[in-house]
């Protein structure tokens, strides 16, 4: 049997379950989430192969429309992700209004490359309701196969597999086939600590914030850290330390927990608050924490 490979690129609008989806397909928490919006601010790889195939799945930011440079950035990966794919996956909802990003959806309605809309949640809904929306994204995307699941229950996943194979060219794997992803292990600790940062701040804050690894000392048993929390302005540095240090130090506990998991070994962490004023519109600093195009 001819070996196949390709790309598989997961897109939509925020907080509809893109990296939930991810997940679930590659088996592995690649991509952090949380119910807020821009939870994922990068194209992040995950890699599936076997003897006769390699799937590459990319989870992107969700669509919006950019109000700074690191959004603007973040649509980048977005763009990319619906030109150089072999097979695109669109996530919706049974919740989100039918016409958001209707610009944006114009552009998967009028590529070649293979389109199956994933009509996530379902499990929040009803059979007629879900039948309903299923007819009216078919009517809106034609070329498209539409699949009702529900990626938190797990439901009707396995058959994206079938689909995705159906679709995929032949040719040899772009990674080792021993590779889960394309990011290395000081990346993870970045989101590991960003995701903690989300779920525990409000307002602005998450989303005034970028960490940086500074040291990463890896041994046998001991996995040493010191990582910066960037913020943009004097006054959410104090936001982020909280009262008596109480709020940094929940964020350094419950971060360390997941690394423990993740690296499955023990986890020295460090944090330090830095203002980086700024830092969400200029294109140098947005280079050095990693959003130029790739």
């Amino acid at each position: 049997m001819a070996h196949k490979s390709g790309f598989v690129n997961i897109i939509g609008n925020p907080n509809v379950g893109k990296s939930t989806i991810m997940n679930t397909l590659v088996g592995e928490k690649i991509s952090i989430i949380t119910s807020k919006m821009q939870t994922t601010r990068h194209r992040i790889k995950g890699i599936v192969s076997g003897d006769d195939f390699q799937i590459v799945y990319s989870d992107t930011p969700g669509i919006l429309k950019p109000n700074y440079k690191l959004q603007e950035n973040m649509m980048k990966f977005v763009d990319t992700a619906l030109v150089d794919a072999d097979v695109i996956l669109y996530v919706t909802d049974v919740i989100e209004k039918f016409d958001k990003n209707a610009e944006y959806l114009e552009k998967v309605k009028n590529t070649n490359i293979p389109v199956f809309l994933l009509l996530n949640k379902i499990d929040l809904s009803d059979q007629n309701a879900v039948l309903e929306l299923a007819t009216m994204w078919k009517n809106e995307l034609p070329n498209a196969v539409i699949l009702p699941i529900s990626a938190k229950e797990k439901f009707n996943i396995a058959p994206i597999f079938d689909m995705i194979m159906e679709k995929l060219p032949e040719g040899p794997a772009f990674f080792p086939k021993d590779e889960l992803t394309d990011r290395n292990e000081r990346f993870f600790v970045q989101e590991i600590i960003r995701e903690k940062i989300l779920l525990y701040y409000q307002k602005e804050v998450p989303y005034s914030v970028e960490i940086e690894v500074e040291s990463f000392k890896d041994e046998p048993k001991l996995l040493s850290v010191q990582a910066v929390i960037n913020v943009n302005r004097e006054t959410q540095k104090g936001i982020i330390i909280g009262h008596q240090g109480k709020a940094i130090k929940r964020v350094g506990t419950e971060a360390r927990k997941d690394m423990e998991e993740f690296f499955e070994k023990k986890v020295f962490l460090e944090l330090f608050v830095k203002v980086s004023k700024g830092w969400r519109e200029e294109e140098t600093k947005l280079r050095g924490f990693g959003y130029d195009m790739q």
